[in-house]
């Protein structure tokens, strides 16, 4: 008998709950697997079961609100930490990688795009040290659902911050309530759902009295997008839910339209219907013996039944329509407009950077404010490592949301050498990380130093100068 135990460090529970967690997902890695081989479920004939209809609208959806939040977190790639003259920063740079920030970072403005805000906790790293015997920081991407921040009404600045989770392992939740120079732990009295946790006065117990920091502030950071001033932040599709409301309505009836185009609504004269009596209700209603299918015939007794079928509608008005809800869509949320192609054939390199102009301009306004956050996790990872400088006045190195081709950057570059920039700014220019100028810095001046070190020390002598030495000398003697 395999011990139970809910506990991490207990193989026979592990194998039973990561076992069971295989199981679960076996069916939704099947559903992903035969649609990856272009075997999804078979098209659905007509039929008057309400669920039928339930799935006949859930084909409706249209989502257009997941491409109108990624076209920007496309574009938003935050390359590293440099100190405020430009120089890659070591300590930043490894804290960096040490987080996986070049992919953690995605998390947090995917989720912030989608659902108004993301977070990052710092803490202490559980395996890694500094040289001085410090953790190392450990930052974390969080999610709303699980962590919030109070300001300070006056300054506006972060005051008070609370992580709560569900821990799937012994069916508690736990909180932590995060101050400048302290923190609080807490645990729910009883076993919950992790879907809902309970808020009541009596439904949380403390864990400890409070243990103490050294961060200087508090360690939970808001990444909220773009919100407004005295508004709550939303994401980045809020101002188009009506369009993608109205564009899943036009699929809907366009669908219904091209259903009942390829099954025709059907009529029928001079047919006697039976009637029964619904035991439900004691309602009379007509029994309906002419069901659409197209392994059915039609049978009348009636002398002069006729039957027939009315016209198809025209699907031209449904898809212009769509059209342009989508334009809309794209319009207000300012998300490029190549992104449904449409008619657009052929382009130029001047029209998309004329399409891109409010979208970039939109993804500089979320780079200004997400770049100071960045530099706030930054000094809250220093000063968990016990460094003294102030990452306040760092600078975060963004990747440039607009597109280029390869061979404008590269004539932008030449021009910037022919006047005298220097290497390191035209690589920043280019979109290189501060650990790729840091090597290509360094490699331009080794292959200087080299190139300087084949010249011959002392040059040699031309045959008109040696005449010309040589008679200077025996004049001389």
């Amino acid at each position: 008998m395999l011990d139970e135990t809910p506990e991490l460090d207990n193989p026979d529970f592990m194998l039973l709950r990561l076992g069971r967690k295989l199981r679960k997902r076996q069916g939704v890695l099947d559903e992903w697997w035969r649609y990856y081989r272009g075997r999804p479920p078979l098209p659905e004939l007509p039929r008057n079961a309400e669920q039928a209809f339930v799935d006949f609208q859930r084909k409706s959806r249209t989502n257009f609100c997941k491409v109108v939040a990624d076209s920007t977190v496309h574009r938003l790639l935050a390359l590293g930490v440099t100190a405020p003259d430009g120089t890659p920063d070591t300590a930043a740079s490894r804290w960096w990688q040490l987080n996986r920030l070049d992919s953690r970072q995605k998390l947090v403005w995917r989720v912030a795009m989608a659902q108004s805000a993301g977070y990052m906790l710092v803490g202490e790293h559980p395996t890694q040290t500094e040289d001085n015997g410090r953790p190392s920081p450990l930052i974390t991407a969080e999610h709303p659902r699980e962590a919030i921040v109070e300001y300070d009404p006056e300054t506006g600045e972060p005051r008070v911050g609370l992580k709560a989770l569900h821990n799937d392992v012994d069916g508690y939740a736990y909180a932590h309530v995060l101050y400048d120079d302290e923190r609080f732990e807490y645990r729910t009295r009883e076993r919950c759902s992790p879907n809902r946790l309970p808020w009541g006065p009596d439904s949380w117990v403390p864990l400890d009295d409070g243990v103490p920091h050294d961060l200087g502030r508090m360690p939970l950071v808001e990444f909220a997008r773009m919100p407004d001033l005295g508004e709550d932040p939303e994401p980045e599709f809020a101002c188009v839910t009506d369009v993608q409301d109205r564009v899943n309505m036009g699929v809907l009836n366009r669908m219904a339209a091209s259903r009942y185009s390829g099954f025709r609504q059907k009529w029928v004269r001079g047919h006697k219907f039976a009637r029964k009596t619904d035991p439900t209700t004691g309602i009379k209603v007509v029994e309906q013996p002419f069901v659409p299918g197209p392994n059915t015939v039609w049978v009348s007794e009636g002398e002069s039944a006729q039957f027939g079928q009315l016209d198809a509608t025209d699907l031209r008005p449904f898809l212009e329509e769509h059209a342009s809800d989508v334009r809309d869509m794209l319009i207000l949320s300012q998300t490029p407009a190549y992104y449904y192609a449409g008619d657009l054939v052929n382009i130029s390199a001047d029209t998309i950077a004329a399409l891109d102009l409010l979208h970039v301009a939109k993804v500089r306004e979320h780079i200004a404010a997400f770049g100071e956050g960045l530099e706030d996790v930054m000094s809250l990872a220093a000063a968990q490592a016990g460094v003294l400088d102030d990452y306040t006045e760092a600078t975060v190195r963004w990747a440039d949301p607009q597109y280029l081709s390869p061979a404008v950057k590269a004539d932008a570059a030449t021009k910037l050498k022919s006047i005298g920039y220097p290497l390191d700014v035209i690589a920043e220019d280019l979109g290189e990380s501060p650990q790729r100028v840091r090597r290509i810095t360094a490699g331009a001046a080794s292959a200087a130093l080299l190139a300087a070190s084949l010249l011959p020390a002392n040059p040699a002598p031309t045959a008109g100068n040696t005449a010309a030495g040589d008679g200077g000398v025996t004049g001389g003697e």
